[in-house]
């Protein structure tokens, strides 16, 4: 199967341009080892190359040998080889020696040399829509965070395509796959995340069947604030209910493997004395990793549209940190205790700042549009700068920018 373009392809030319060596991070299964071969001279696979994982125990030099960028393949395997890694790169002075992969995160003292200015970071997600070819990327994150006017076709992904689309998710190995193997393979794969993956980051050993239970209650609230004593009765009643300091340290094993990932609040300044929300909004790295975790399919969805909507702005969600990453953005969420939620908050490194709400149809957009204006109205533009860009991002329409200033845009015209 050809290579299918990744947005970060760009953002690693870069980096390997400008440092010694490169750390692809993301959950398993999302493409780190297919991407970083684009560009790789040479490799060593830690995770099925025993010889290289025993010579990276006793004798890392020769792990490290080989043409350069040398990759090495899920390094937290043997995570000493960080240090090694860092020496080389001093020793060589040279940029663009080495990329590393991983799909989870080692204890902390793995890494406690950190390599600044030697090493960097990117993370890697699941296929965005417009990398799958589903978004045409007419509206541009990065044009609209320097002030472009929405504007695009019209872009109709049906209820029932969407919900496909979600079901299937971003992962590579399903590109080619029937709705139907997608949904199975999925379901594998959050096998293995509660009974293998988990333990992966630190080595404990934990229960798979409470691990599952967790990911369930996960999958029940997504693409909300839910707490982690919220999350834990949710697993059950009584006995059966994990309890609650064992769902937190099981979330922070599901975040070392980039599994979960959170979308923190906004630390925003405000003309008002608004009390704001801090708890983040919990979503899986992929939406159709909460579908496998409930034994969803297309037409259950179609059958539960509050489910729908929620599994609909998770997706958009990754989809924007995708897009963000590649302008240098983060992506947050607001809320405040009066309650006016934003849903997602785009914050740029320069400081500059875009709202979007996300609905799963046309018909909700004047009341998006409100929460988005009066959002705009509550921010302190003197400290924060005025918004670059207020927008709502449906499922189908067409793309244009409101006599308020609210862009209208359809997922299906979304793009980095």
């Amino acid at each position: 199967m050809a290579y299918r373009s990744r947005i970060v392809d760009r953002e690693l030319t870069e980096r390997l341009q400008a440092t010694g060596a490169v750390v692809i991070e993301g959950p398993r299964a999302c493409g780190k080892t297919t991407t970083a071969r684009q560009i790789a001279a040479s490799e060593a696979r830690l995770d099925i190359d025993d010889v290289a994982r025993h010579l990276a125990r006793l004798e890392p030099a020769r792990v490290l040998s080989g043409d350069v960028p040398r990759l090495i393949d899920e390094w937290q395997l043997e995570p000493a080889i960080w240090n090694h890694v860092r020496r080389a790169v001093d020793d060589r002075g040279l940029p663009g020696q080495f990329i590393l992969t991983g799909s989870a995160v080692p204890a902390d003292d793995a890494t406690r040399h950190t390599g600044a200015g030697r090493l960097t970071r990117l993370r890697m997600r699941p296929f965005s829509l417009f990398e799958l070819g589903r978004a045409s990327g007419e509206i541009s994150l990065a044009g609209l965070l320097e002030g472009a006017r929405a504007g695009a076709d019209r872009s109709v992904i049906p209820l029932g395509d969407l919900a496909e689309l979600i079901c299937i998710g971003g992962w590579p190995l399903n590109l080619e796959s029937s709705t139907e193997v997608a949904l199975r393979a999925n379901r594998d794969h959050l096998d293995e995340i509660r009974r293998v993956d988990i333990s992966n980051g630190d080595g404990r050993r934990r229960d798979p069947v409470r691990v599952g239970m967790l990911l369930r209650s996960l999958a029940r609230n997504v693409a909300t604030p839910a707490a982690t004593a919220t999350l834990a009765s949710d697993t059950g009643e009584g006995v059966s209910a994990i309890k609650e300091h064992t769902a937190a340290e099981y979330l922070r094993a599901l975040e070392r493997i980039m599994i979960l990932e959170n979308q923190p609040a906004w630390p925003t300044h405000l003309r008002s004395r608004s009390v704001l929300r801090h708890k983040p909004i919990r979503h899986l790295a992929d939406p159709s990793l909460a579908v496998a975790a409930v034994r969803a399919t297309p037409t259950r969805l179609l059958r539960d549209l509050d489910f729908l909507g929620l599994l609909f702005e998770s997706m958009v969600v990754r989809d924007l940190r995708v897009y963000a990453q590649a302008a240098d953005a983060d992506v947050f969420h607001y809320r405040e205790k009066a309650g006016l939620e934003v849903g997602a908050i785009i914050q740029c490194n320069d400081g500059r700042w875009a709202a979007f709400e996300v609905k799963l149809g046309e018909g909700r957009a004047d009341e998006a549009a409100d929460n988005l204006l009066r959002l705009a109205q509550k921010v302190d533009s003197d400290r924060m700068g005025p918004p670059a860009a207020l927008g709502v991002i449906v499922s189908s329409g067409y793309g244009y920018t409101r006599e308020d200033g609210v862009s209208v845009i359809p997922v299906g015209a979304l793009g980095p």
